[in-house]
């Protein structure tokens, strides 16, 4: 497999934010959003065979891992890995784009998955089958720009019929919507959503990698 890096960090983002957490950014994705804050894994990385990336996480003593990119599941080999760590007793989340199949996954793994909204210019790439067979313990996660993408991303939950299904993270832009009109949003519209920050952004500088 091909990884831009494997490091030990808080869980910044999910309903699991706050805890210690080994991060496996898989290098490579076929989109390319507008917000994107991960651009250095489109390309390079090191090859990596499964046994010894799950040597590298053994080593941090830590039993959450999180497998990201660049988009995980654009390289096949991401499958089997995931079984194997799930095998060796880990909590394995996947953040994906959404544009992908993710029935393949291994289902003791929990799925975070993005909704691509408008600003993202990727809607286009969206895998809607995704949201039919979406699990109580996996994510959806809507990036919100601005007033355009809430609404769109309340018309899908509604469409979708998402409420109550998993939990629904809302997150805003970081630098370019403040967090205090979103959540203003969603209080006045009663929504059953979880605002969410990117919490290691407030923690170190935002440029920072490896974190």
């Amino acid at each position: 497999m091909r990884i831009t890096e494997i490091y030990h960090s808080i869980q910044g983002e999910s309903t699991y934010v706050g805890l210690p957490c080994v991060f496996i950014r898989l290098t490579g994705c076929s989109l390319r959003c507008s917000w994107c804050d991960t651009t250095y894994a489109f390309h390079g990385g090191t090859k990596m065979p499964i046994d010894h990336i799950c040597e590298q996480v053994r080593s941090y003593g830590t039993t959450l891992v999180e497998i990201t990119g660049g988009e995980p599941l654009d390289q096949p080999e991401v499958i089997p890995l995931v079984a194997r760590l799930c095998d060796e007793g880990y909590e394995v989340l996947i953040e994906t784009s959404g544009a992908i199949d993710i029935t393949p996954l291994d289902t003791r793994s929990h799925v975070i998955m993005d909704v691509k909204c408008p600003a993202s210019g990727m809607i286009k790439y969206m895998y809607w089958e995704n949201l039919s067979v979406i699990k109580l313990k996996d994510e959806v996660k809507f990036v919100i720009t601005d007033r355009r993408d809430y609404d769109w991303a309340v018309s899908v939950i509604e469409e979708y019929q998402l409420d109550g299904r998993c939990p629904i993270l809302f997150s805003p832009v970081f630098g370019v919507l403040e967090p205090h009109i979103l959540s203003d949003w969603v209080l006045q519209d009663r929504l059953k959503v979880r605002v969410q920050l990117q919490l290691h952004k407030y923690i170190w500088d935002p440029q920072t990698q490896g974190v």
